[in-house]
């Protein structure tokens, strides 16, 4: 299935179709079928003390949007919706579990049953002594069903150990770029043509899909070079050693040097203007991780259907890993920029 982006011209200007680590699937699945097919539960890493200013409230939620029910806990607790905290925002068409932090230092407290409806469930209320922010949590575990399997199946069960064993490209998804990819055009028109956008937020989060388009971008070469999962000269690796690092760009030089560099300046070189653009509009340059290994990966294939578990760090995708598995035939009708879910803290401007 080929995506591609048009701003008008004759010929799109941004392909969506980046290389496969092990090859273009070879099955098509149906995608988010029911909510329940799509479960994510949230993993902080760290213990609640129970006491301090922030009133804490895990909450699931079934087909509601995280900021959406920020703002209804803002409401009921007659707050500032900037009182209220999460770390990430959580997929809609799907059953989640997560902490929202509240800041409520005195006073008597509402009652947070109020906020249970048909869609949303209270699980347990507790304190804690400082606000939850974007990107604060250790992990997001998921459990995803994909139905209606056709294709070569036994080729799935060879794919589902490879991906367990090296990992996938980390690439940003698609839903990261808006209904359709609009986010992309409208990212050129901030940074080449000179519009502008009054919205701080809606601004932050088509520069962030700019600079998210230009890693996908470096990483889909890489995969077609064979250099993803291991480290070109003059690379940044990550912290372990285990595999080589993309850009995020921004004011500064370079962190690369020699053939890594040479390649980056090669690819990012299109869109023209958006590179020296992105030097001055306050955000500075990082790298990111080309290779994601999903953690506690187990899968279990039963006629059609396909069910895997596994954890992901934040500011990562479960679809880069589903992208690797299976086409995928999204019948949620939420392919939009509210797919903009588990962003790194540094971009976190939705």
């Amino acid at each position: 299935m080929s995506h591609s982006v048009s701003s008008g011209h004759s010929s799109p200007d941004y392909t969506l179709d980046w290389a496969y680590a092990y090859g273009e699937p070879q099955v098509m699945g149906v995608f988010r079928q029911t909510p329940e097919d799509f479960q994510v539960v949230e993993n902080l890493g760290f213990e609640l003390t129970g006491q301090g200013e922030h009133v804490y409230l895990h909450i699931e939620k079934r087909g509601e949007n995280t900021a959406w029910l920020a703002r209804q806990i803002a409401r009921l607790a007659g707050v500032q919706n900037n009182d209220v905290g999460y770390a990430g925002l959580k997929d809609r068409h799907a059953v989640t579990r997560q902490w929202f932090s509240i800041y409520f230092p005195k006073g008597e407290e509402p009652n947070w049953k109020e906020l249970e409806t048909e869609t949303t469930r209270l699980l347990e209320v507790t304190r804690h002594s400082q606000k939850l922010r974007r990107g604060a949590h250790q992990s997001n575990h998921f459990v995803i069903r994909l139905h209606q399997l056709e294709g070569d199946l036994s080729g799935l069960s060879q794919r589902l150990k490879r991906v367990a064993a090296d990992g996938v490209p980390n690439y940003f998804g698609l839903q990261r770029f808006g209904h359709g990819g609009n986010n992309l055009n409208e990212a050129n028109r901030i940074l080449v043509e000179g519009g502008r956008i009054g919205n701080r937020q809606k601004r932050g989060m088509m520069l962030s899909a700019a600079r998210s388009y230009l890693f996908n971008q470096v990483l889909s070469v890489r995969i077609n070079d064979g250099t993803w999962n291991t480290g070109l000269e003059g690379d940044v690796l990550t912290d372990d050693g285990a595999c080589g690092t993309g850009p995020l760009w921004g004011r500064g030089r370079p962190l690369v040097s020699a053939e890594c560099l040479a390649l980056e300046e090669k690819v990012l070189s299109k869109p023209e203007g958006w590179c020296d653009a992105l030097e001055h509009v306050g955000l500075s340059q990082e790298r990111r991780p080309l290779l994601l290994r999903p953690q506690q990966f187990v899968s279990h294939l039963e006629g059609a259907t396909l069910e895997v578990s596994f954890s992901l760090p934040p500011g990562t995708y479960a679809t880069a890993v589903l992208r690797e598995l299976s086409v995928l035939n999204d019948v949620s009708g939420l392919n939009d920029a509210s797919g903009l879910k588990e962003m790194p803290a540094q971009e976190d401007m939705v």
